[in-house]
């Protein structure tokens, strides 16, 4: 009861957030923390592998979905610059930090408060960068890197948990641990990935196959978890795999999950949050009743922030030259790095988040028989990186970016001219379609009532794509479209020029509306078809190619809805 109670009073105010555009992470902490010290309100103490199993999957794993492969394979060797190297980087500085501050814990125990305050969440910067602009490269930096630098950060967290248990700590057997848990990780991702598609492929129960989605993550993460895997890196492998693949799968699926998933990720988050707020007042307690004290451990959890603000920008820019090195499957060109505006702008975007939180929240109570060294003083280290930087970057990110004039007013032009280019494709996939029925329907009504079905249906095709053209790329538009297309014919529109002629040139009402959808739905397929190319050949991106998409969903979604179809199907 008191856990539903939690999510419930989290997503009332996460709701009302959304509505004023305020922080909703800052305001579910900061009423958390009010309701904490209403008399009576228990104390929160969740199991760590609940939340690691049962939070931290779907998150991931949703984030993955929505992400663009070829982008993350384009801007491959940047994200893992940021996604690996600065996640290692910031959890050794802020381990050596905390190790030095007079606190006695063992550097494995150190390590473990970096791995946890290691990784910044993209969620609150990408919002910002869509709302004011951002070029894109820099959108997918920042969401490529918070996918690794999850499981970077995740797989470094356990190995120095292991050393603590142990009591030792040797680098050699902390490299093995890693490379073995990430090529484990990345190997069951893939497989599990691949078997999901192919069940999707041949299933046509939307409700079934949404079903199956929603277990994936976590069948991911359990799987490469039992061969010793990273199981974030499966998550995030199989979540990059199927939004990839999904355009081949069934619409309904994709008109299904989606909401899924955006419901899912608030109940999360909004929890998570939550749960900081009312566990923050125990936390402080439990530093107070420690042998450091609440000043001591106030003061190194500042330190700790200093630290961790500022490892990100000395490396980004310190390293910043190596974005001109190609690793093998980056295929982004080399003219299209960052600029120096852009890499401070991603220097600032460094808030901490749901990972963080949730991470030090898992941090168990006793390890290997012995109560976990510092636990509270590390845990308030943690919560105060998270909220000091979504407070001090958070805050301030739509001002740093309106200040460097960041901004991508050449992307909306080339969106527009793809997207104006790809139209005209489908029109002239569309026009082949139909010409690879002439000779049914020649035999059928004869090849002069064929020959005319087939023009009016290509003409009106044409003429759509030649008016969403000019509307599109209007500079273009004579470059893209043949001199016999008439903007004009757009108004005829399909209606029932769509329906497949009868033996005497007329059908029923039923059987003529039928044959329409039948033929539209082949159209609606011929289309997507071209959509997957292009995006395949670099021809269109992938966030132009998933709005597009989404107009054939839903037009699927209108043909299979139809009354007619409902009655007689």
């Amino acid at each position: 009861m008191e856990i539903f109670l939690l999510v419930a009073g989290a997503v009332l105010v996460a709701a009302a957030c959304r509505r004023r555009g305020w922080p909703a992470p800052l305001v579910i902490v900061a009423i958390a923390l009010v309701v904490s010290f209403v008399p009576h309100v228990p104390r929160y103490e969740i199991d760590s592998e609940i939340i690691l199993e049962f939070v931290l999957p779907p998150l991931l794993y949703s984030a993955a979905l929505s992400s663009s492969y070829r982008d993350f394979r384009a801007s491959l060797n940047s994200i893992t610059r940021l996604g690996v190297g600065l996640v290692l980087v910031s959890a050794v500085a802020v381990a050596l930090v905390f190790w030095a501050s007079e606190i006695a814990v063992p550097f494995a125990a150190a390590l473990v408060l970096g791995a946890v305050v290691a990784p910044p969440d993209a969620v609150a910067a990408a919002a910002v960068g869509r709302r004011l602009g951002l070029p894109r490269r820099v959108m997918t930096l920042l969401s490529g890197e918070s996918l690794i630098n999850d499981a970077t950060s995740l797989t470094l967290y356990k190995v120095a948990l292991t050393g603590v248990a142990t009591g030792t700590w040797l680098l050699g057997d902390a490299v093995r641990t890693f490379s073995l848990a990430v090529v484990l990780g990345v190997g069951v991702g893939l497989v599990l990935g691949w078997v999901v598609h192919q069940i999707r492929l041949h299933l046509d129960d939307p409700v079934v196959a949404s079903a199956i989605g929603l277990l994936t993550p976590f069948a991911a993460y359990w799987f490469a978890e039992a061969v010793t895997g990273s199981g974030v890196l499966a998550v995030v492998t199989a979540g990059l795999y199927l939004g990839h693949t999904s355009p081949r799968a069934g619409y309904a699926t994709r008109l299904y999950e989606e909401p899924i998933w955006s419901t899912l990720d608030i109940l999360l988050e909004s929890f998570t949050f939550a749960l900081i707020g009312v566990q923050l007042p125990w936390v402080i307690r439990d530093v107070i009743a420690s042998d450091q004290g609440l000043g001591h451990g106030i003061a190194v959890s500042l330190l700790v922030l200093l630290t961790a603000i500022l490892v990100r920008p000395a490396y980004i820019f310190v390293t910043s030259r190596f974005d001109h090195l190609r690793l093998r499957g980056s295929h982004r060109p080399a003219h299209d790095s960052l600029t120096a505006r852009e890499s401070a702008v991603v220097s600032w975007a460094g808030m901490r988040g749901v990972v963080t939180l949730a991470a030090a929240a898992a941090i168990p109570v006793t390890l290997g028989g012995a109560p976990f060294p510092e636990r509270a003083t590390i845990q308030l280290a943690a919560y105060t990186v998270a909220l000091g930087t979504l407070l001090a970057q958070g805050l301030t990110l739509p001002w740093v970016i309106r200040r460097l004039r960041v901004g991508s007013d050449d992307e909306a032009a080339r969106d527009a001219a793809q997207e104006a280019a790809t139209r005209v494709a489908t029109a002239e996939a569309v026009q082949q379609a139909l010409e690879s029925r002439r000779d049914a329907w020649a035999a059928l009504v004869g090849p002069e009532q064929a020959d005319e079905t087939i023009g009016r249906l290509s003409a009106a095709w044409r003429a759509r794509a030649a008016a969403a053209a000019v509307m599109l790329d209007p500079e273009h538009a004579d470059e893209l479209l043949p001199d016999d297309l008439d903007v004009s014919e757009s108004a005829r529109g399909l209606g029932p020029l769509a329906a497949p002629p009868s033996e005497d040139g007329r059908l029923p009402g039923a059987e003529e509306s039928r044959r329409a959808q039948k033929l539209r739905r082949q159209i609606v397929a011929v289309q997507r078809d071209v959509l997957m190319q292009r995006r395949d050949s670099g021809e269109l991106d992938e966030t132009v190619m998933r709005r597009m998409m989404r107009e054939l969903d839903l037009e699927d979604e209108s043909l299979s809805s139809s009354w007619l179809e409902r009655v007689q199907g």
